[in-house]
């Protein structure tokens, strides 16, 4: 399994968009700042995801949830907890 997912850092209004095989572990290391991109953003939570059965259909979704149509569509589908607005 495969897993699209998108965090939210409450403190900055920040969203990120990521792929993984290993969701529970993926979002501990983001917020221990083991990753160069969310480092500065901490701490951050998992506020969407969704599950694919191969890595292709995976990247395929997080490619378009980074696009300038998948900003939009996530601005009108996912309403982080403590987000304004």
């Amino acid at each position: 399994m495969f897993y699209v997912y998108v965090l939210y850092s409450v403190n900055f209004d920040r969203n990120y968009v990521g792929m993984t095989d290993r969701l529970e572990e993926r979002l501990i290391e983001h917020n221990q700042g083991k990753t160069k991109s969310t480092k500065a953003f901490v701490p951050w939570v998992r506020v969407h995801e969704e599950v694919f059965e191969t890595r292709l259909e995976a990247r395929t979704r997080e490619k378009y949830l980074k696009s300038a149509a998948g900003r939009r569509w996530r601005k009108q589908n996912i309403r982080p907890r403590g987000a304004t607005e």
